[in-house]
């Protein structure tokens, strides 16, 4: 079969391009543009027609070093349309609704394992192959997506939308491995990633600045507005509500007995509600659009949920409700649980559902 490895330029692509070659000489490279990129990796001209073919682009020379290591053919997919549509869009439209996104995750579901592995199946590719440390497993007829080895790289939780046909399409050479293994591997075998540096959280946000992002866009975003205390007092002035997410202390500027938080955004009102810390804590979250990886339970069943990838994750119960909704119940409150996130429920290693936080 043939096989199309994701390549971004970094070390981690780089080595699972290289491992896979060595268990199968039939890969190809592809790297998608956004529109985001930065010259320093050496990426295609952004003067470069649009969306179309992959052979319209020509790698730069940097991504051309990479492929010359591998010894593999490079395409260039132009995602740059799609992109802007799907995940730039979002992230402006949930900042504007109140709620802190994670692209992401998004940008695995529709780009990586979307427009591009669509796009490696037009150049005759079977499967997509991607640098994530994550690991697919077949359990009782079913795809099972597993924690990476590396249980501080594991990138399940940004893989967690994936539908199980997606995975069914998707190699992860990493998954076994811990990152120090990954850098020998390299070191070994000779092998340049374009850049040293790991990837940017958001790859699209300059110095990861959201908020002259979003308003440098004039997307909508709020203007300035009142700060509340949770009894509706107003004691200070927020800079507009996109700048400010749940569980957030620094920048709000409101001197009190105890260090205030960030509790609620309320864009209806254009008001920042603030709490102390305790007011932070909840037992429960609804979630929507949710992506079971599991047979769709008619009970509660016990996991173990993240709310965010930083996260450590709390026992819990996830509740299937109407439609693709569900809520989780903690076993003890969690502190800073903001709509917009996923929130990802394990049992075992295993992805058994996730959701974006209501």
């Amino acid at each position: 079969m043939t096989v199309a490895v994701a390549l971004s330029g970094g070390i981690d692509s780089l080595v699972a391009a290289h491992l896979l070659k060595q268990q199968n000489p039939d890969i190809i490279g592809i790297h998608f543009i956004t529109g985001y990129e930065s010259r320093r990796h050496g990426n295609e001209n952004p003067r470069s027609p649009g969306p179309g073919s992959p052979a319209s682009h020509r790698p730069g020379p940097q991504l051309q070093r990479i492929a010359r290591q591998l010894e593999i053919p490079l395409h260039i997919i132009d995602s740059r349309k799609t992109f802007e549509e799907n995940i730039v869009a979002y992230f402006i439209e949930t900042y504007r609704t109140g709620k802190t996104p994670n692209p992401c995750v998004m940008c695995n579901r529709i780009i990586k394992f979307g427009a591009a592995l669509e796009a490696a199946r037009n150049l005759g590719a079977t499967h997509l192959a991607t640098g994530h440390y994550a690991r697919i497993e077949k359990k009782a007829n079913r795809l099972q997506l597993l924690k990476g080895a590396d249980r501080k790289k594991d990138q399940s939780y940004f893989l967690s939308m994936l539908a199980e046909k997606q995975l069914s399409r998707a190699i992860f050479p990493l998954g076994n491995l811990e990152k120090s293994r990954v850098q020998e591997i390299a070191r070994a075998h000779d092998l340049h990633p374009a850049s040293g540096r790991e990837s940017q959280d958001i790859c699209f946000i300059p110095a990861q600045n959201y908020g002259d992002f979003l308003e440098a866009r004039e997307t909508g975003v709020s203007e300035p507005g009142p700060i509340v205390d949770t009894e509706g007092n107003v004691i200070g002035r927020h800079k507009g509500l996109h700048r400010y997410t749940i569980g957030q202390r620094r920048g709000l500027d409101c001197p009190a007995e105890a260090p205030y938080y960030v509790v609620r955004i309320d864009p209806q009102n254009n008001r920042l509600v603030v709490g102390f810390e305790n007011t932070l804590y909840k037992e429960t979250c609804s979630i929507s659009n949710v992506n079971w990886l599991i047979p769709k339970p008619e009970k509660p069943v016990p996991v173990h949920a993240k709310i965010r990838y930083r996260h450590r994750g709390a026992a819990a119960r996830i509740e299937p409700g109407p439609g693709n909704s569900a809520t989780i119940r903690f076993r003890e409150p969690q502190k800073a649980i903001t709509p917009g996130q996923a929130a990802v429920c394990y049992q075992q290693e295993a992805v058994a559902a996730a959701g974006w936080i209501e």
